[in-house]
């Protein structure tokens, strides 16, 4: 069993401060040195769709409490749906880059290491109590449409190789990690949910789990 203080740093690196400059970098090696700007537009343009979608779930709860108390839902997790997003096509990018077209299978081995990485991140929103299950399952699925999207819209070249891309992305995340302050999103998506509703306060899980009081005797 990994330590909390381990799980604390897994989780990181599902932060979207984190991991959108990571993809950036990775969107530009697809314009700039394998000539596929068509798949860094659909893959960009997937994540935003995909962030739009877990913004609006969080909305929905915090701002009008529309959750489902079963599934002990109250929004797709963030964390998971930006490192399904995310993490696979930067790890096919970075093994192309290493490998070039020599050796396609490294495309899969970072496909694989991507997704593997995309399902620590969930596991660790449960472990550091952040998520249920069901919102982390969503968040994977929601973030996991995006490079199964963008991949069909356009299947990546063969690749040149390169060494910057896995460098420079290496270095921004292992700097980031310990250094970058907590990422603040939550924050603004819960004022943006109460300024929606016109709410004071937002829901919570205690307010979507907490037991319906029963009806008074005589009650209609």
């Amino acid at each position: 069993m990994l330590s909390i203080a381990l799980w604390n740093l897994v989780t990181r690196l599902g932060e979207a401060q984190i991991l959108l400059p990571a993809a950036l970098l990775t969107a530009s090696w697809f314009v700039w040195r394998d000539r596929s700007p068509r798949l860094a537009v659909v893959w960009m343009g997937g994540i935003a769709a995909a962030t739009l979608v877990t913004t609006a779930s969080k909305i929905a709860f915090m701002g009008y409490g529309l959750g489902w108390a079963a599934l002990d839902f109250t929004g797709v997790s963030g964390h998971s749906m930006f490192a399904a997003a995310i993490y696979p096509l930067t790890g096919v990018a970075i093994a192309s880059a290493v490998a070039g077209m020599q050796a396609p299978r490294w495309w899969r081995l970072g496909l694989a290491i991507g997704m593997l990485l995309a399902l620590l991140v969930g596991l660790s929103r449960v472990a550091v109590e952040a998520h249920s299950w069901s919102e982390v399952v969503a968040g994977l699925l929601v973030g996991g449409a995006v490079p199964w999207w963008a991949a069909r819209a356009e299947r990546a070249p063969p690749a040149r190789h390169s060494l910057w891309l896995p460098v420079v992305v290496c270095v921004w995340l292992g700097s980031a990690l310990p250094n970058a302050p907590p990422s603040p999103t939550h924050g603004w998506v819960t004022q943006l949910a109460l300024a929606i509703s016109g709410r004071d306060q937002p829901y919570t899980r205690a307010d979507l789990l907490a037991p319906r009081a029963a009806p008074t005797d005589g009650a209609h």
